[in-house]
C-alpha cells in the first residue's frame, strides 16, 4: 500500500497508509457501459415509460435484443414483451385462417 508523510500537531512527520481507491481508466467508453433505450421494448411494451431507467437500456453497440439489456430485469421484461408480441401475432393469424 502506498503511504505518505504528514506532519502532526507536534511537527513530527507521521506515515499515513492509504488505500488506492482509484484505478487507471481503461479508456473512453470502457469504464462505464454506454446505453440507449431499447427500441423494441419502447414499441412493444405499453409500460416502458414506467420502467426503472436502467431496465430500459441496452448496450449501444448491440442490437435491440434481450441479451443486450444492461440489467436482468430489463432482460426479463424484454423477453415477456417478445412472448406477448408472438402470442398476439399467433392469435391474429388464427383468426384470419378461419375467416378465409
Amino acid at each position: 500500500m502506498p503511504h505518505s508523510s504528514q506532519p502532526n500537531a507536534s511537527g513530527e512527520e507521521k506515515k499515513v497508509v492509504m488505500d488506492l481507491f482509484h484505478r487507471k481508466s481503461q479508456g473512453k467508453g470502457k469504464d462505464t457501459p454506454t446505453g440507449r433505450d431499447c427500441q423494441f421494448c419502447y414499441r412493444a411494451d405499453p409500460n416502458f415509460a414506467k420502467r426503472d431507467p436502467m431496465d430500459r437500456l441496452v448496450q449501444s453497440k448491440l442490437d435491440d435484443t434481450a441479451a443486450a439489456h444492461l440489467t436482468e430485469d430489463g432482460y426479463v421484461k424484454h423477453r415477456i414483451a417478445e412472448l406477448l408480441k408472438k402470442r398476439a401475432i399467433t392469435c391474429i393469424d388464427a383468426g384470419l385462417g378461419r375467416s378465409a
